[in-house]
């Protein structure tokens, strides 16, 4: 008997239990299977137009700023544009998400479009969220090739993209369209990301850009219909 084993023979011996309970087994299946929720304030429970409004606000009271798109097709100009509002170079980092790369990123000028994880050399970086969340202004981003980490945490501006129809009104509700999506293959990290970093450590000012990105913009495409 491994080490394992022995402690798991220990716990059944303090439980009263055996290894072949199936009743107790039944039970914590059920329980799996049923997935009881605990109680949901309403303040994200509203129609879909007034929810996408509440995450804009919610996300803009965080420092994040905010901007919408028709289509996905008119992100290279977004981005471009975005660029040349802040004086910064014509050069974003993206990951493998064929969300992004499917994109006529040539039709924005001279913006040089790099792929993979970010070596921290990068000043901006554009990722794609799984879904938002409008009580809180929260974004959901899934490790993985298709959006890095590291593009969370390392360059100065980061630019989400989230679709308005994924905009749900409470974590609870996010993490259940998670499940669904994902299944049993649950990414390795799901970053939740409320404004650019900051902190107020030293003397209770606020500074932006103190653990990850100054700069946060969400952009958010569709309709929630």
């Amino acid at each position: 008997m491994d080490s394992r084993q022995a402690i798991l023979s220990r716990i059944r011996t303090s439980l009263k239990a055996t290894g072949g309970d199936g009743e107790r087994a039944a039970v914590v299946a059920n329980r799996l299977v049923e997935r009881p929720q605990g109680i949901i304030p309403k303040r994200g429970q509203l129609p879909a137009d007034e929810r996408l409004a509440l995450f804009i606000a919610m996300a803009e009271k965080y420092n994040a700023t905010t901007e919408r798109l028709g289509t996905s097709g008119s992100l290279p100009a977004a981005v471009a544009e975005y660029l040349k509002q802040r004086n910064l170079p014509a050069s974003i980092r993206i990951g493998g998400d064929p969300r992004l790369t499917s994109l006529s990123w040539q039709t924005a000028g001279t913006l040089e479009v790099r792929s993979g994880a970010s070596d921290g050399n990068d000043l901006v970086a554009v990722s794609h969220a799984f879904g938002g969340i409008a009580e809180t202004g929260t974004l959901c981003v899934l490790s993985g090739p298709d959006n890095p980490v590291t593009l969370n945490f390392l360059p100065d501006h980061h630019i989400v993209v989230v679709e308005a129809a994924a905009i749900v009104g409470d974590m609870e509700s996010l993490w259940a369209n998670l499940r669904k999506g994902q299944g049993e293959t649950m990414p390795r990290t799901v970053n939740m990301i409320t404004g650019p970093s900051r902190s107020a450590d030293i003397e209770q000012t606020l500074l932006l850009g103190a653990h990850g990105p100054r700069a946060l913009h969400i952009v958010i495409v569709g309709t929630t219909a």
